[in-house]
């Protein structure tokens, strides 16, 4: 969909604590000064999730930094922002949050075409014994790496 490293924001602890089953793309309403923190990197994701409310959906928790050449104008830190996706995309994320027991997490804000899009997924949440797997895989490719360059 998007390289990741064009990704002005990433929720890197999402791939942690979730497994990924489905991603989306969706627009985000924001205001005056939050495009100019967020092209600077001023926004976080780390604890924010997205929730369906009659009919709309909102990305809740995010946090983007006041712009710090902002003035009286500046805008709110932590505020819900609302989320641009069309009915048919928000009706499948409110069927699999209500039947199936899944989470709808950010993964990334980016740039395409000049606005901010943001990445978002349909998760399942990873138990501590799935978390501890997935470490002990990726220890043991970085393991092959080292073992195949000193060979090498």
């Amino acid at each position: 969909m998007n390289d990741k490293s064009a990704d002005l924001v990433s929720n890197r602890r999402a791939t942690h604590d979730y497994e990924i089953l489905e991603t989306l793309e969706a627009g985000i309403v924001l205001q005056g000064t939050e495009i100019k923190s967020i092209r600077d990197h001023g926004a976080t994701l780390q604890d924010a999730y997205v929730k369906v409310l009659e009919g709309e959906t909102w990305l809740i928790g995010s946090s983007i930094a006041p712009y710090r050449f902002g003035n009286i104008h500046n805008h709110e830190e932590k505020r819900d922002r609302k989320l641009l996706l069309h009915k048919r995309e928000i009706k499948r994320l409110k069927v699999a949050i209500q039947e199936k027991g899944l989470t709808i997490i950010p993964l990334a804000l980016y740039l395409k075409q000049g606005r901010v899009k943001v990445r978002i997924a349909i998760a399942k949440g990873k138990k501590a014994i799935d978390k501890r797997a997935d470490i002990k895989e990726k220890d043991e490719k970085r393991r092959m790496q080292q073992a195949l360059k000193q060979h090498y």
